[in-house]
């Protein structure tokens, strides 16, 4: 037996509402029914093949998180700055291009939930739009293993197909 994927990610979300608005709104999931459970609000919501659950509880870890892909890194910075959510603080804070090329930054939902926000090619954004952003190779210098470090073991898929694989440290 081995796990084939990852099935959904379940964070608490004090406010079920806004939080389940936020993700909608934000980055265009889809709000999809629910079962009732005792004792615990649930919403549940769908991105591509998998699902986001929030569930309504206080309380969120520091560091633990989850990333999601964007196909406009350069749309969600802009929505970032002007929700004014992002995350500088964890992390050494800010917007890097990893060593594998993948641009990345950091938000706190309206729960105070730490998500993590990829795009594959950080030598495609606009510089102008995207001014923050800093090679994390030259923050903390990388060991020969660590700048192999890929994000991505496959490529996003742009056009709803599925991804295709990626050719795998050869950036």
């Amino acid at each position: 037996m081995r796990a084939t994927g990852i099935n959904h990610v379940s964070i608490s979300a004090p406010d079920l509402e806004a939080s389940a608005r936020f993700y909608v709104e934000v980055f265009g999931m889809e709000r999809v029914p629910a079962p009732l459970f005792a004792n615990q609000r649930v919403a549940w919501l769908r991105l591509g093949e998998q699902q986001l659950h929030l569930f309504e509880r206080e309380g969120a870890p520091q560091y633990h998180h989850f990333a999601l892909d964007v196909d406009d890194f350069e749309g969600a910075y802009k929505r970032v700055r002007e929700l004014e959510i992002r995350d500088d603080t964890t992390f050494m804070g800010g917007i890097f291009e990893l060593p594998g090329g993948e641009a990345q930054m950091y938000l706190r939902d309206p729960a105070g939930n730490l998500v993590e926000v990829d795009y594959p090619d950080a030598s495609s954004l606009d510089r102008e739009t995207v001014t923050e952003i800093r090679r994390l190779a030259d923050l903390v210098p990388q060991t020969p293993q660590s700048a192999s470090a890929r994000l991505y073991t496959r490529s996003p898929s742009r056009d709803g197909d599925a991804p295709a694989e990626a050719e795998l440290g050869t950036r």
